[in-house]
């Protein structure tokens, strides 16, 4: 499981995902079915997300199936911005689906 800080058009979420690797052309294909073509992503690790989020991670991550592999965490970008420095993030990466 990855936990991924995509920043979109429409603005930061923060989404729990079961694919591997934001390579992952079905991972990508999702996003672009949801209207996410365009965004740059950070790697979020996993434990620091879920000391943040505590309760509401575990609720989200319960739900996260192989049928269902991508959950929003957080979709209120001022929260998003308040719990993580960049220095705690992995490498931008990115992405531009045409």
């Amino acid at each position: 499981m990855k936990s991924l800080l995509l920043l979109t058009a429409s603005g930061p979420l923060l989404v729990l995902t079961s694919h591997q690797s934001l390579d992952d052309l079905k991972l990508l294909g999702v996003l672009r079915q949801k209207g996410i073509g365009k965004f740059v992503a950070f790697e979020v690790p996993l434990s620091l997300a879920r000391e943040r989020y505590g309760g509401h991670f575990q609720a989200v991550e319960s739900n996260l199936h192989e049928t269902d592999d991508l959950r929003v965490l957080d979709f209120n970008g001022q929260r998003v911005f308040q719990l993580f420095r960049f220095e705690e993030l992995g490498s931008p990466m990115l992405i531009e689906q045409s």
